[in-house]
C-alpha cells in the first residue's frame, strides 16, 4: 500500500467521482481509477461501490477513509515538523464554530489569519451544534461555556461577559425582577436543548443557580435575543449577542447587581492534533485576537 495511493482514494471520496478527483489532483481518470483498485487490491477489501452516475463508498470503505483522513492529517504534520525550508504552518484546518460566535467574532480573524499564513487552508462549519470532533475529522472546535469530561485537550481562549436583559415593552408589561429568585415568575428565552435550565447569578457573593422557563427554546443565541427584542421575554446571552440591541435600546439590562459570572471561550482538539504546528499557531492568534476584541 501506497500512501499516494491513500491520497488519492481519500480525495475521491471528497469529490465523490473520479473525473472530479482527478481534477482536483490533476492527474488522468484513468490514472486515479487505477490507483484506488490497488489500494482495494493491497488492502483485500471492496472501498469503492462503482455505477455509471457517481460512486458509493462501502460500509468498510468508510472505515478506511475515516482513518485514513487521520493518518495523512499526521503524516502533513510530521513533514511540517521535520522541514526545515518552512518556518510557518501550512496544511489544511478543519474547524468547527457556533454560528453567532463565528460570524462576529472569527470571521475577521480567520481573514487576518489567512493574510499572514498563506500556506494555511481553512474548512470552517458555523453550527451552533456540538460536533463529535474527533469522529467527524474536526482539527479544532470553539467552544463556550462549561466543558463536559472528554479527551480532548482544551486552550482557554477569552472570559466573555453574560447579560440578562429584555425589551423595554417586556418591563412595561410585567415589571423588572429585582432578585434572581424572581425570574420563576417571569418567562424566560432558553437557549439549549432538553432538560431543567439553571442560570448562573452572584448573590452575596457566591454564584447560584435558579432554575427557568419559558415560552422558547432554541439553540441559537441569536434567534433568542430577537424574541426577547420582540417583548416575548428574558434573555441570558454572551454580551456579543445583545451588545448592539441593548446599544440601540431595543433591550435593557435586568438584575445587573447580580451579574452572572463570565463564561470562557475554549478551542479543544484531539490529542492527535497537539503536535500540528497550524492548530498551535491559530490557537495563540486567536488568543491573542479574542482578548483585543472581548476581554472582560
Amino acid at each position: 500500500m501506497q500512501i499516494d495511493d491513500v491520497r488519492i482514494f481519500v480525495a475521491t471520496v471528497d469529490a465523490r467521482n473520479f473525473t472530479a478527483a482527478a481534477k482536483r489532483l490533476a492527474l488522468s481518470k484513468q490514472f486515479v481509477s487505477r490507483r484506488v483498485m490497488a489500494l482495494e487490491e493491497a488492502l483485500g477489501v471492496q472501498l469503492l461501490i462503482r455505477n455509471t452516475r457517481k460512486l458509493a463508498v462501502t460500509e468498510l470503505g468508510q472505515e478506511f477513509y475515516e482513518r485514513a483522513k487521520r493518518i495523512l492529517s499526521e503524516v502533513e504534520d510530521a513533514e511540517q515538523a521535520m522541514s526545515l525550508r518552512r518556518a510557518g504552518p501550512r496544511g489544511l484546518l478543519r474547524v468547527s464554530a457556533p454560528m453567532s460566535f463565528g460570524m462576529m467574532h472569527l470571521s475577521p480573524l480567520v481573514a487576518n489569519f489567512l493574510r499572514e499564513h498563506g500556506d494555511v487552508r481553512f474548512d470552517m462549519e458555523l453550527s451552533d451544534r456540538t460536533v463529535d470532533v474527533v469522529g467527524e475529522g474536526f482539527d479544532m472546535a470553539i467552544r463556550i461555556g462549561t466543558l463536559p469530561d472528554s479527551t480532548l485537550i482544551a486552550q482557554k481562549l477569552v472570559d466573555v461577559r453574560m447579560v440578562a436583559c429584555c425589551s423595554p415593552g417586556y418591563v412595561r408589561r410585567r415589571g423588572a425582577p429585582r432578585h434572581p429568585a424572581e425570574l420563576a415568575r417571569h418567562s424566560c428565552l432558553l437557549y439549549g436543548h432538553g432538560g431543567v435550565v439553571s442560570w448562573d447569578f452572584v448573590v452575596d457573593g457566591v454564584s447560584k443557580g435558579f432554575e427557568v422557563e419559558g415560552p422558547l427554546r432554541a439553540n441559537n443565541g441569536e434567534l433568542i435575543r430577537d424574541a426577547a427584542v420582540a417583548g416575548l421575554g428574558i434573555v441570558r446571552l454572551p454580551d456579543f449577542i445583545v451588545s448592539d440591541a441593548l446599544s440601540g435600546g431595543q433591550l435593557v439590562t435586568v438584575l445587573e447587581e447580580f451579574l452572572p459570572m463570565p463564561v470562557t471561550v475554549y478551542a479543544v482538539y484531539p490529542q492527535h492534533r497537539q503536535s500540528s504546528v497550524a492548530v498551535r499557531v491559530f490557537v495563540e492568534f486567536l488568543r491573542e485576537g479574542l482578548r483585543g476584541r472581548l476581554m472582560v
